[in-house]
């Protein structure tokens, strides 16, 4: 692990983005440095300038940077001392399950060698569909971490699993990842 940890978090798309502020202040708050990526939909909840002004870091958005001889993805999954994604659709869980890669997130989810920690937030019914759960007992079959989801009133309207974990538990789940792994 570096000096200053870092750790790159994946937002992807779903109403439970707003959380991921109180998780980037309690982080940095605690000597992390973290820097985002930001799915197409995670756009559509919150925006870019948010994150980049409590990252103090750019925020990723494209796969591909006109304006860089760098290959963003490989850069990002490098710099990782963990990769959080908070909060991970079903979507993102399917493809990383499956092992697809076709945005910046995927792609770096699929290059970085650091532990991965997903904090899921979706619909009741979608979080308990088979499928979803499939992907989800795979992906810990291969290490992957988890944090929630917890029950709760859902933003669907629904009451019920889904709602992404509470800021603390998943600055708690960085926390003891990152002590694991540097034990090992």
């Amino acid at each position: 692990m570096s000096q200053v940890p870092e750790i790159v978090l994946g937002l992807t798309g779903s109403v439970g983005a707003y959380k991921v502020c109180d998780v980037i202040q309690e982080l940095k708050r605690q000597g992390y440095s973290v820097t985002c990526i930001m799915s197409a939909c995670a756009e559509k909840f919150i925006g870019k300038a948010t994150l980049q002004a409590l990252t103090a870091h750019k925020v990723y958005t494209e796969l591909f940077d006109d304006n860089s001889a760098e290959i963003v993805h490989t850069k990002l999954a490098g710099k990782a001392d963990l990769v959080l994604v908070a909060p991970a659709t079903a979507n993102i869980l399917g493809k990383y399950a499956q092992g697809l890669a076709d945005d910046l997130l995927s792609c770096t989810l699929l290059a970085t060698e650091a532990p991965v920690l997903m904090a899921p937030a979706m619909n009741v019914h979608m979080w308990n569909n088979p499928a979803v759960q499939r992907n989800v007992e795979l992906l810990k079959t291969q290490g992957t971490h988890f944090v929630g989801p917890i029950s709760g009133s859902l933003a669907c309207g629904y009451d019920g699993i889904g709602h992404i974990a509470e800021a603390s538990e998943i600055v708690a789940a960085v926390n003891n990842v990152l002590s694991v792994k540097a034990a090992s």
